[in-house]
């Protein structure tokens, strides 16, 4: 790959960890206020609880989108790593195939549902619901993209399956 499109890449990464970073610490603060205006104050306050609920949305989906790489996501691979390269080759294709087709069938409803969505409000921050739901549509983009680049990746060789024992790790 061209390594200025590999620093490009590499700094909207950054960017995205930068964005989901601040979207986690403005939700911690946001429960933090909600729990100090509940339990010490007692003031109701449900545009933090809103403001939580909605930034946690975005951070799963923002996180899944354009965080996490493919192979940081939970699997269960017993089988896969199994088998041969091959093989593997062969099973990561047919699980991209039904991921890009299924997101894709679905894309246009969820489009739909979206766009409806901005008739109705939230009902503490007055945010249209179309622009908080607005994260599944960059959702779908992100996840048929990423799958078809990793599908052209296989098709020219590359093992994405490969277990590497020096890359393992704990989880601790």
């Amino acid at each position: 790959m061209n390594p200025k499109l590999r620093n490009i890449g590499g700094w909207l990464y950054r960017r995205a960890e930068n964005v989901l970073a601040a979207m986690l610490a403005t939700m911690f603060f946001a429960f933090l206020i909600q729990v100090f205006f509940r339990y010490v104050m007692s003031w109701p306050s449900g545009w933090s609880s809103e403001l939580s609920s909605a930034l946690w949305i975005w951070i799963v989906l923002w996180g899944a989108a354009f965080v996490v790489r493919e192979e940081e996501e939970m699997r269960f691979d017993l089988i896969l790593t199994t088998v041969g390269p091959r093989v593997r080759s062969v099973m990561f294709l047919i699980t991209a195939f039904s991921i890009i087709v299924l997101y894709g069938a679905s894309f246009p409803a969820v489009v739909d549902y979206v766009t409806f969505m901005k008739v109705e409000d939230s009902s503490y921050l007055n945010i249209r619901m179309d622009w908080l739901y607005s994260i599944y549509i960059l959702f779908v983009i992100a996840i048929i993209v990423r799958y078809i680049w990793l599908s052209w990746q296989v098709l020219r060789g590359h093992d994405r399956g490969a277990f590497d024992p020096t890359k393992a790790g704990s989880g601790v």
